[in-house]
């Protein structure tokens, strides 16, 4: 965390817990902001999704995510909970 930051906390998947102490953000004056995006008005999610891809170069998307048939959901959920899995899976129905 630089000094003056702030720390984004979205999704669940893993549990509600944080196990820290406030004195890394006290200390350098850091937020810890939470990231709703199911109480966000469509409008403003459009707004995002379009600052997001102009500012993303297109070989981000690659390391965000990647797409799975149908047929290897039931493995996938398995890594997910197992902690096998980082960042987003699409499940792509034409594969």
């Amino acid at each position: 965390m630089q000094y003056g930051g702030t720390v984004a906390a979205c999704g669940l998947a893993g549990g509600f817990e944080l196990n820290t102490t406030v004195m890394p953000f006290i200390l350098r004056n850091v937020s810890l902001r939470g990231v709703d995006s199911v109480s966000c008005p469509q409008e403003r999610r459009v707004k995002v999704w379009e600052r997001l891809a102009a500012a993303m170069p297109p070989s981000a998307y690659a390391e965000l995510g990647c797409a799975i048939a149908l047929e290897e959901v039931p493995q996938a959920a398995k890594d997910i909970l197992a902690g096998r899995i980082q960042g987003r899976l699409l499940v792509n129905l034409n594969l």
